[in-house]
């Protein structure tokens, strides 16, 4: 292919070919380590839409660093050899190890024919393509190169306009090409080309002929829109979560009780609550879950303790707490004792559109003899702190809500005195979100419980023991002091 270099320009010096090498070896430990986390995100979960960003991400700088070689490679060989006369192989150790270090045409992926080069002489007609182009065009040398009137005619027609108005710009106007356009080729497949040329002048600065180097930028588009569309992805997913989680914690915030400081229930008489809970979100602020926590004051006098927790997170388990929050509170002013209670919110579960499973604990205290009646499913027990000493209560049997249809659910009486203090907590409390690890470290804080003088300090104590732990789980405290007559409450 003629210079399209005018001759009073210089043609430009061919690199140092030890500093293209050193290039090439970077690039090629380069491509290697990212080729090593591209195969990381190989097995990935097609439902995380960040893990399919960052494997398209990869994919894209792998086509960048395969582009990269190639190019460097030509720059360090310069300009093609003449072809043997002979059918004689070289024997010359240089031409071996060049041809080493050539990719195989044949090898999938390979970028050699990605890259062709054409010419088109605008006063012989005559038209040269070099090899790598006919295989772009997916056309057989027999047949010949395309002149400038048939080149359109491999085109998506929508893109036969740009290209027209490109060659027409570089011939009349001597503007350079910089385009890009699909063809169709013989095969069916179609493919994305980048094109690039100059017009070339005569002595007498005509445009004698037209150059341009083709290069298959298919699999580099597709694998950046693979990056657009994940990345849309994700910052739709993330944005959803957003707004999820911004609804889940106004819906969480409305439904349990607007108190912050310790409450006394009932308001008169002997022997009333000193009250007061707390919300402990998990580690991850993104995951509010179905927790609650209630004090309820009943018409008669008596006072409904409880708290519960709904699995999975979001706004869904935070709609089915509101639900089955509403609920436990109509039927325990309706006067329905706490195991009945526990098997109607089991049988609502079961029924819901969403079915869910869920653990609770119901508590209705008589301050007139002290008396404490409780039910619980599938929930720690409540935890008795007397005289500077902590114990679990016995639990009735009781099920997870949801789990079953048709179970009853017991309940059971304990007898409390003025300075017990009862906790009830969710599981998400215990140390490292374990199951297992038990009420030990909350019993610990008994001796800590007996100087408190009000169900606010004892909060307070928990949170300071169980605040900054890291927990899978968020959890929910509701400390209960039974109070003697004449005593106040203090924040």
């Amino acid at each position: 292919m003629p210079s399209h270099l005018s001759a009073d320009r210089p043609a430009p010096q061919p690199p140092e070919r030890h500093a293209v090498d050193a290039l090439i070896s970077r690039t090629r430990r380069l491509r290697g380590d990212v080729d090593a986390v591209r195969r990381d995100t190989a097995l990935i979960d097609e439902e995380d839409a960040q893990m399919r960003w960052q494997r398209a991400l990869c994919d894209l700088a792998v086509h960048h660093l395969d582009d990269l070689g190639t190019h460097l490679g030509q720059l360090r060989e310069g300009l093609p050899p003449e072809p043997p006369q002979t059918p004689e192989q070289p024997t010359d150790s240089s031409a071996l190890d060049a041809s080493d270090e050539t990719p195989d045409r044949s090898e999938p992926g390979s970028l050699i024919g990605r890259v062709g080069s054409a010419e088109w002489n605008l006063l012989t007609d005559e038209v040269t393509w070099s090899e790598e182009l006919f295989e772009i065009f997916g056309r057989s040398p027999e047949m010949g190169p395309l002149s400038l009137d048939e080149l359109p005619s491999v085109l998506l027609p929508e893109d036969q306009p740009l290209l027209t108005a490109m060659v027409t710009d570089c011939l009349v106007d001597g503007r350079p090409i910089d385009g890009e356009f699909r063809i169709l080729r013989t095969d069916g497949r179609m493919r994305t080309l980048h094109m690039m040329g100059e017009p070339v002048l005569d002595a007498d600065g005509c445009t004698a002929s037209m150059w341009a180097v083709l290069r298959d930028v298919s699999e580099l588009r597709r694998s950046q829109q693979a990056v657009r569309t994940n990345h849309d992805s994700l910052r739709r997913r993330q944005h959803r979560a957003q707004t999820e989680h911004r609804m889940a914690v106004e819906l969480q915030e409305t439904v349990l009780p607007p108190w912050r400081d310790s409450l006394r229930l009932p308001s008169q008489g002997v022997g009333a609550l000193d009250v007061a809970a707390h919300y402990l979100p998990s580690r991850s602020s993104s995951l509010i879950g179905g927790d609650w926590y209630d004090a309820l004051e009943l018409p008669d006098g008596r006072t409904v303790l409880t708290v519960g927790d709904l699995t999975g997170h979001g706004i869904r388990a935070t709609s089915a707490m509101a639900m089955l929050l509403g609920a436990l509170r109509g039927m325990a002013v309706a006067g329905i004792e706490p195991g009945a209670l526990m098997g109607h919110l089991n049988q609502l579960l079961e029924s819901s559109v969403q079915p869910a499973l869920g653990s609770a604990v119901c508590c209705r205290f008589e301050p007139s003899t002290g008396v404490l009646t409780w039910a619980q499913a599938g929930h720690p027990a409540p935890l008795l702190f007397r005289d500077g000493k902590g114990r679990p209560l016995l639990p009735p049997d009781g099920v997870l809500l949801g789990a079953t249809s048709g179970v009853a659910y017991e309940q059971d009486e304990v007898h409390l005195l003025p300075g017990d203090v009862l906790v009830l907590h969710t599981d998400g409390l215990n140390r490292h979100g374990r199951r297992d690890a038990g009420p030990d470290a909350l019993l610990a804080l008994a001796p800590r419980f007996a100087q408190a003088r009000t169900a606010r300090e004892c909060v307070r104590t928990v949170v300071t023991e169980f605040g900054d732990t890291e927990r899978l789980d968020d959890a929910c405290v509701l400390v209960a002091r039974i109070r003697a007559q004449g005593t106040a409450a203090h924040a």
